[in-house]
């Protein structure tokens, strides 16, 4: 629609709307992470914060939007001499998830630098969204190397594009604003920690405050322009207040006292670096301003710890973000005041824009004083309570009850889940070949970055130039072009693609039995602590994971693939277990689960890890011999070519050795549960890559 939906008509999400009016007051503060489930508002709330930000004054015909009092020295498109500039609306730029490096940075001629030595630069979107906000929605399934771009240069405030020793640079000063759901996967801490602020939203769960949502949001799609101009004086008020206070955020002092409840803060919830006592500082500062005071108070310093701190204390992906609000009020209480508040200190509970809606709630930008109480989880408003959206997906199996008498036969009473035991580090496990999936840290693979292993011509638009084969296929044809210069006479299909090696993602599934069998607790927690460190693994190199149980008669996909692994953890961390053994539905419903995702993701190659004690007591409904059918079942996986991996979970002083059989019937390695170290998987990727190399060897032989 092209009336954007009014900022100050969003019901609730007072700590989402104060974040990005913080940032609408101070870009310095470093931009908003906005992490939350589906449907609560995030992309509304950013696309309409763009008609509250003042016009920016522009140079007229820069590509770069210079501003005219003080234009880019380096600009591409100046140098600019003195005049008259024109007022135009800020942009919102938005980051397609899809989106390419020269997309997001610009791209250089590469053809008329090397023979013309001319910068043609063609913008990108960092240019577009100089002096505006650049909006990232899913963030967190962006590629690591165009956020690290992103990141960089919101930092700088500066994109440099460099391609063969050619370089443009440009200013690239913008609000940074990134949506992500957190079951969708999570974003690597340390690009966590490159976000100023970070805010979790939920749906209300309060009827009334649910039932203002429909409301408004009907009223706006029958009739936009309407719905907009019965919105038109909030939002003018709140345009009006930004100004005003990026006018007094020079003024705004900043105490020894707030300095020291700011550093104090941080170094008692142990954050790392610095950067968090900077963003706090200019989150106080901001809060100050936007409240209308000069100088920061204790209260200022307690909601930019709110916002600017639960992110930077995660230290893996399994831990729920958040600040213990009790210790967090004792630290700021050690310390005094400088001086009491002078009587004619402006008011720091001024009313917000949506305050005086009949039916919003109380539900404005500021709550109060610009700092709205804020609790440990996420905010919507009203009275509704905070909703956690860290602990396991909506959909997720409950807690399990009291054990129960089982009716499923030898495999005995189901037992309540147990808890992993402390996860370790792995060793990589990788799958063999070469792969063209997606950008991540597991297997070989085929990118667009990483070590350059040749050349090729450009399929298409050419994004790496090889110099030294480009130059080698221009040098024969020099002197029937006619060169008499210095430079190359270089033509289009002189040019040479790069061609890379990488790493790519994969996907990790899991098959964990869940029978009577392995309900032993001390083995059980051990098994639950070895696939926890997999997951975690997986977290850091960029993997989908997903995970199915087999008990009792059936098999169960508990989680399907996602790069989700804290709802893997989760799920995982709730297994309970009892029942007899169908081995073989668990592996067939991998085979189904696969053949699914290959139909989805060609290009992502799968591992399949198998964690189980190796007997097969139950058919399932298939019927016939359990062992037999879970040996069939097994050689299909390995005909499909999919590399796995045993974990034997085999215990006592008599085994069976039935999991080492179950490994040369899916064509790869076994390795014992107590061999699941780190020191013991070492050889693991090794086992796998023989082991495929050597079914495949034996497939071979048979044919012949």
């Amino acid at each position: 629609m092209s009336t954007p939906y009014p900022f100050t008509a969003v019901v609730g999400q007072t700590d989402l709307r104060l974040a990005l009016l913080l940032n609408a007051v101070s870009p310095a503060v470093g931009g908003v992470l906005v992490r939350g489930e589906k449907g609560t508002a995030k992309s509304t709330a950013v696309r309409a914060l763009s008609a509250l930000l003042p016009q920016v004054d522009v140079v007229p015909g820069c590509r770069f939007s210079c501003a005219p009092a003080a234009p880019d020295p380096a600009c591409p498109d100046g140098p600019h001499g003195p005049g008259p500039g024109r007022d135009r609306p800020a942009r919102m730029v938005e980051l397609p998830v899809g989106a390419s490096e020269d997309r997001l940075v610009g791209a250089l001629d590469i053809e008329r630098a090397l023979a013309e030595g001319v910068k043609a630069f063609e913008p990108g979107l960092l240019a577009d969204a100089h002096r505006g906000i650049l909006y990232v929605d899913e963030v967190n399934l962006l590629h690591d190397h165009l956020i690290d771009l992103l990141l960089d240069a919101a930092a700088m405030g500066a994109s440099y594009v460099e391609r063969e020793g050619v370089s443009v640079r440009h200013a690239a000063r913008f609000l940074l604003v990134g949506t992500m759901n957190p079951e969708e996967g999570e974003l690597r801490p340390q690009l966590l920690d490159r976000f100023g602020l970070t805010v979790e939203v939920a749906a209300s769960r309060e009827p009334a405050q649910r039932v203002e949502v429909v409301r408004r949001r009907l009223a706006y799609e029958d009739d936009p322009a309407g719905f907009a101009t019965r919105w038109a004086g909030d939002e003018h008020e709140v345009r009006a207040r930004v100004v005003a206070a990026r006018a007094l955020l020079p003024q705004v002092r900043l105490g020894d006292t707030a300095l020291l409840r700011i550093a104090a803060t941080c170094a008692g919830f142990e954050v790392d670096g610095m950067r968090a006592d900077i963003v706090m500082a200019r989150t106080a500062t901001a809060l100050a301003a936007w409240a209308g005071r000069t100088k920061v108070l204790k209260e200022d310093v307690r909601q930019a710890a709110l916002l600017a701190l639960p992110h930077r204390r995660r230290r893996n992906p399994f831990d729920a973000p958040g600040l213990d609000e009790d210790k967090l009020d004792e630290i700021l209480d050690r310390f005094e005041d400088e001086e009491p508040e002078p009587e004619n200190e402006p008011d720091p509970e001024p009313e917000g824009p949506d305050d005086g809606g009949p039916d919003d709630n109380g539900g404005g930008p500021d709550g109060g004083g610009g700092v709205p109480p804020q609790g440990n989880g996420p905010q919507t408003s009203g009275d509704a309570p905070p909703e956690s959206t860290e602990s396991a997906p909506a959909d997720a199996p409950e807690a399990p009850e009291a054990p129960q008498p089982s009716a499923q036969g030898a495999g005995g009473p189901e037992q309540a889940a147990v808890r992993a035991a402390e996860p370790f580090r792995t060793k990589m496990l990788s799958v063999p070949g070469l792969g063209e999936g997606a950008a991540g840290r597991r297997s070989r693979a085929r990118t667009a970055h990483g070590r350059t292993t040749g050349a090729q011509r450009p399929a298409g638009q050419l994004t790496k130039l090889h110099l030294a084969a480009t130059v080698h296929a221009a040098a024969p044809h020099q002197m029937a072009r006619g060169r008499d210069g210095r430079g190359l006479v270089i033509r289009k299909d002189d040019l040479r693609q790069a061609r890379r090696e990488g790493r790519e993602g994969n996907l990790v599934l899991f098959v964990v039995d869940a029978s009577g069998s392995m309900a032993a607790r001390q083995r059980m927690s051990a098994v639950k602590g070895a696939v926890l460190s997999l997951l975690l693994d997986a977290y850091q190199r960029r993997d989908k994971v997903g995970l199915i149980t087999f008990r009792g008669a059936t098999a169960e996909l508990a989680l399907p693939p996602t790069s989700s692994v804290d709802a893997a953890a989760a799920r995982l961390e709730q297994l309970p277990t009892g029942g007899r053994t169908p081995l073989a539905a668990g592996l067939l419903k991998a085979h189904e689960v696969l053949r699914i995702e290959r139909l989805r993701d060609p290009s992502r190659r799968p591992l399949l890890v198998v964690v189980t004690d190796g007997r097969a007591t139950s058919a399932g409904a298939v019927g016939g011999d359990p062992r037999e059918l879970s040996g069939r079942s097994a050689r299909l996986l390995r005909a499909a070519g999919v590399a796995s991996v045993v974990v034997d979970c085999e215990s006592g002083p008599v085994r069976l050795g039935l999991a080492g059989v179950l490994a040369g019937d899916l064509g790869g390695p076994a390795v014992t549960l107590d061999g699941l170290r780190a020191d013991s998987l070492a050889g693991l990727v090794k086992n796998v890559r023989t082991a495929v190399s050597s079914s495949a060897s034996d497939s071979n032989r048979r044919a012949a």
